[in-house]
């Protein structure tokens, strides 16, 4: 049995590394079109790799897909988060597990994990081609042509295409009878232009609730933290949004209005009834140095300021008229998204092949017999955290295992 694998990424990798270990007979070759294999991989988390999240649930698993959580209910019975685990322990590497369950190896550095990958599809004899990059597939026969750019054809009985968000995988996927859910960006943050915002990058609000709401009514919620940067907010609330939030964004042009809860811990008669204990309570001190519910002093002040209590107004100067458009800038304040920037650590898109054109008991097409997906060039995204990495290594297991049934 020949298999190609295109695509020399996580699921790429871990596709042909499972074959190997599944097929020992059969010849594997995976070509990349860059000169770097694991590129992905290598920067993500900061450069240390978040290699899974520590939810080893496949119910809750799957809640942390917008797209595709239904087809990897079953994908995640038989390979999920602790089997990853697993895995990795068993090639010698040890994954930690941080305070928001994300997981890293021990070392900190991504190298680990590309390199146990690189090793050890070397050792499986896999070959490997770096900078090969491929411009057409053809199947006729039961075999598969696979034209590479230096102009010679590599053949095989079956290929495994996993070749992420990258525009070729997807053109190569359509010549082979499949329908392409168009991509657009997915895990982004959000370019607010607002003077209550200025001067405040770096102020972080461990939990919000966040309201989007589109030009035609359409809205999404989130919870979560959130943090203010130079050009908007970011942080894993507005992550979460903009995961869920991808195609209605993009179909609005990145324009809605995003309402912040920044107190959701309490109700609107709570928090009024906070504010008028501490003007009884502490009448005489100022209300800028004064806060009385846990918000970051430079974000009080900032509030403070903009419905017009100053920096010498002492508490009990403060009218009760004043202190409804407070609340409402406490729970419902409006800001203008403008646009999206970019979340650094992952490039996540949302879009791909189909996924009803899919056998997720196998990752076969159902369109093409021989042909198997894996990874990011299928319709699924994750929100940040390790969700994107555990769908590739799922996919990538059960692909190699099925390859050559």
């Amino acid at each position: 049995m020949h298999v190609v694998v295109i695509g020399g990424g996580a699921a790429g990798f871990f596709g042909a590394i499972v074959c190997a270990q599944t097929y020992p007979q059969a010849c594997i070759t995976l070509v990349e079109a860059g000169r770097q294999f694991l590129s992905k991989v290598r920067i993500s988390g900061g450069g240390r790799c978040n290699v899974t999240h520590a939810c080893f649930d496949p119910a809750t698993l799957v809640q942390h897909y917008p797209r595709g959580s239904k087809a990897l209910r079953g994908a995640f019975t038989r390979f999920q988060a602790r089997d990853t685990v697993e895995w990795f322990t068993e090639q010698g590497v040890t994954l930690k597990t941080e305070a928001d369950g994300r997981m890293f190896p021990i070392t900190d550095d991504s190298a680990t994990i590309v390199e146990c990958l690189l090793y050890t599809a070397k050792d499986l004899g896999v070959n490997l081609r770096s900078g090969t990059a491929v411009t057409a597939v053809s199947h006729q026969n039961s075999t598969f042509a696979v034209q590479l750019k230096s102009g010679e054809v590599l053949e095989g009985d079956r290929l495994l295409l996993a070749t992420g968000n990258n525009p070729q995988g997807y053109q190569i996927a359509e010549s082979l009878g499949h329908q392409i859910e168009a991509p657009v960006p997915s895990l982004f943050t959000f370019n607010v232009s607002d003077p209550r915002l200025q001067d405040l990058a770096g102020v972080s609000v461990p939990s919000v609730r966040l309201r989007l709401t589109a030009a035609d009514g359409s809205h999404l919620e989130q919870t979560g933290a959130l943090l203010v940067t130079h050009w908007g907010l970011s942080g894993p609330a507005v992550l979460k949004l903009s995961a869920w939030g991808a195609r209605l964004l993009h179909n609005h042009h990145y324009h809605a209005t995003l309402h912040i809860n920044w107190l959701p811990q309490y109700k609107p008669d709570e928090l009024r009834q906070q504010l008028l204990a501490v003007r009884s309570q502490l009448a005489r001190r100022t209300a800028m140095t004064s806060c009385p519910v846990p918000l970051p002093r430079r974000l009080w002040e900032r509030l403070l300021t903009t419905v017009g209590i100053g920096g010498d107004d002492r508490w009990a100067e403060v009218p009760n008229k004043a202190l409804n458009p407070l609340i409402q800038e406490l729970t419902q304040g409006s800001y203008a998204i403008e646009g999206k920037g970019v979340f650094k650590e992952e490039f996540v898109t949302c879009g791909g092949i189909n996924l009803k054109e899919v056998d997720f008991k196998t990752m076969q097409s159902r369109r093409c017999p021989g042909l198997y997906f894996a990874g990011e060039v299928l319709d699924i995204d994750g929100v940040t955290g390790g969700f994107n990495f555990q769908s590739a290594w799922t996919t990538g297991w059960i692909a190699g295992k099925a390859i050559g049934a």
